[in-house]
């Protein structure tokens, strides 16, 4: 089941640079930018550390998605 989240959406709400989120969680960018495109799941540290920076439950920020059944 592929997880998907809500960062990039949120962080542009909020007015926050890609680059300034990346810096306040000691990241690259380029490896938000692999988040934030769902090319690259975030670490649980680092998951909890998003959830953190946002102050946002789980469930608004990553979503596991359902597979068809066939």
């Amino acid at each position: 089941m592929p997880v998907r989240n809500n960062i990039q959406q949120i962080r542009k709400e909020r007015g926050i640079k890609q680059i300034t989120m990346a810096e306040d969680l000691q990241v690259t960018r380029q490896t938000f930018t692999a988040i934030e495109k769902n090319k690259y799941n975030p670490s649980l540290e680092l998951a909890l550390k998003i959830l953190k920076y946002f102050d946002l439950p789980m469930e608004d920020v990553f979503i596991l998605e359902e597979e068809e059944r066939k």
